[in-house]
């Protein structure tokens, strides 16, 4: 039997608001039809009419469910030297406590109307919660190593790690440029077209990461003097880090994941070097780690396809797509419909869901989910309920 459900709004994404729009949803999730007042106004339909407006499911980009036990371990705006610091030191802790707090945060993404998610890991201790949850995952086996000559080893174990998360859907993906060497690189971008894939990475989000590739200079020394790291065999080329690694990755679908300091001739350089990019902003976690945000008129101006994520509960007090949807609305005046597209049918088709989700279109099971608008379209509560 259909569930039909109305709203002062209806927000398709793939078409324009419907004002008093109805949805008719399968028990299953699947979209039946999506009606405008004058189509059943007169139809003998048994539904709930509801105060806000109904969207589509929430697609989260970036997360890191296994860093879900550091909640308010780590101080606030620290920048993210000594936040990356932190998170080493707290990493490891008691596999139990590790598995709950992924059970809940994995919990909180369902409730909070996320249907899937792009996440990053390190290890396999999150295939459990994975399997069984309500959410789809797309797990980022994330590579780390700056050293050329230990490429080949990272490679296979990041392989076997892989093969241990089957069946789930998984891509090797880099963590950063400042992680990741020219040569692991390569292999990851090998690996990435033999399986005709997609790949994220950590983008530029601190300005200490463009001073280590321009000069050799900042924060980072820091960083990597903490990690007990030779540099004697780093040279750098008086480039900002985004145009010192995007060439290892030629052409393949990639996402830019926060972009804090990225700027103008960043972003023309990678419009020429790769057409296939995304770009995926985490507020609260920038303000978190380093108080600050990209220039989002910028990334708009540039007409890039961008998605939102939510980080982890390392760098964020929760996972919440519509509470980011808020930051940017009351911090960067970003108008609904767009970051609406950005947190819904742009994620969607990064993850390559857009078949399934990202829009509240016919034959789609995107998840339905109601929030609330004022009457210029201002969100006014990061509440999701969750319809379907």
């Amino acid at each position: 039997m259909l569930k039909y459900f109305s709203a002062d709004w209806v927000f398709p994404v793939s078409s324009p608001p419907i004002k008093n729009g109805l949805v008719a949803v399968n028990p299953d999730g699947e979209i039946k039809e999506v009606l405008a007042e004058e189509d059943w106004v007169n139809l003998d339909l048994d539904f709930i009419k509801y105060k806000g407006a109904i969207v589509p499911g929430f697609v989260n980009t970036h997360c890191h469910l296994e860093l879900s036990h550091m909640l308010d371990q780590i101080p606030e705006q620290t920048g993210l030297v000594e936040f990356v610091q932190h998170v080493i030191k707290r990493r490891q802790s008691e596999p139990d406590q590790i598995d709950l707090a992924m059970q809940k945060a994995d919990k909180q993404m369902f409730d909070n109307g996320i249907v899937a998610v792009g996440d990053i890991s390190n290890q396999i201790s999150s295939k459990k919660v994975k399997e069984s949850s309500k959410v789809y995952y797309h797990t980022f086996i994330e590579a780390l190593g700056f050293n050329p000559e230990r490429a080949g080893a990272i490679i296979d174990h990041l392989r076997e790690i892989k093969r241990d998360f089957e069946p789930l859907p998984t891509t090797i993906v880099p963590h950063a440029p400042y992680t990741v060497s020219p040569e692991l690189f390569e292999l990851i971008r090998q690996e990435a077209e033999k399986s005709n894939t997609f790949i994220s990475v950590h983008n530029q989000e601190t300005v200490d990461e463009n001073a280590f590739f321009e000069s050799k200079t900042g924060g980072f020394l820091k960083l990597y003097k903490f990690l007990g790291m030779d540099l004697s065999f780093f040279d750098p080329k008086n480039k900002t880090s985004l145009k010192t690694w995007l060439p290892y990755i030629k052409k393949q679908k990639t996402l830019l994941v926060h972009n804090t300091v990225t700027n103008r001739a960043d972003i023309e350089f990678a419009k020429q070097s790769n057409p296939n990019l995304y770009w995926c902003l985490c507020p609260q976690a920038n303000l978190y780690i380093e108080n600050a945000l990209p220039d989002v008129d910028l990334l708009m101006d540039e007409n890039l396809k961008i998605t939102l994520g939510t980080d982890s509960l390392a760098s964020n007090h929760q996972l919440n797509i519509l509470s980011e949807m808020l930051t940017l609305q009351q911090r960067k005046q970003v108008p609904f419909e767009k970051l609406l597209s950005w947190a819904t049918i742009n994620g969607a088709e990064f993850l390559e869901l857009d078949q399934q989700m990202g829009t509240l279109d016919v034959g789609k099971k995107p998840g339905v989910n109601l929030i609330q608008l004022s009457a210029n379209f201002k969100i006014e509560s990061d509440k999701v309920q969750r319809l379907i």
